[in-house]
């Protein structure tokens, strides 16, 4: 054989190696991508759900407490920023204002303490079960999310497949934290 063809051969094998690599890394980063784009979007439907809800919540301890109007208007403007965060795609201001209704739910929670009847209220309990069933799907699907999304971010950094991440536009995703502080604190209960 000749120096020339052996020299062909590798460099078409060579080639042929490079371009599978390159091929499979694209796929692997599109997976991944997509991956969390469905994971935000299970998130965003269970999202329009509750902000859907908490107006009826609303209305209902409204119709009770009709004194309580700073919470009923506060909860009015964190529930359209919200749903403004969340319509945009923001993932940074969406957990900031989930931060922010976090913070108010327990307000209403109190709200509805003072009145028995209220408690006792069938559409509020049921609403009420709804909601609390509603956060703890969008818990776990945080969590699947940020999983989806720690994948992502670590997987368009490693070196070589930064090479085809690069091609390819990829950009670091947000994870989807509450923001609130007070979130992170001990809750008291006082009797």
């Amino acid at each position: 054989m000749s120096a020339g063809l052996v020299i062909g051969i590798i460099s078409g094998v060579v080639v042929l190696i490079v371009l599978i690599w390159f091929i499979s890394t694209w796929n692997r980063l599109v997976r991944l991508e997509e991956n969390v784009n469905k994971s935000w979007a299970d998130i965003d439907v269970l999202l329009k759900q509750r902000y859907d809800m908490i107006p009826n919540l609303v209305n209902i301890v409204q119709g009770y407490a009709k004194h309580e109007r700073e919470i009923f208007e506060q909860f009015a403007l964190a529930r359209q920023a919200a749903s403004g965060a969340l319509s945009s795609g923001n993932v940074k201001a969406v957990g900031a204002a989930e931060g922010t209704l976090a913070g108010l739910m327990p307000r209403i929670n109190m709200v509805a303490e003072q009145y028995p009847e209220l408690k006792a209220d069938t559409s509020f309990v049921n609403l009420q079960n709804q909601l609390v069933a509603l956060e703890n799907q969008v818990s776990d699907r945080r969590e699947f999310y940020n999983a989806s999304a720690t994948n992502w971010n670590a997987g368009i950094q490693m070196i070589p497949t930064s090479i085809v991440a690069g091609m390819k536009n990829a950009m670091r995703r947000d994870l989807f934290e509450v923001t609130d502080p007070v979130q992170r604190e001990a809750v008291q209960i006082q009797f």
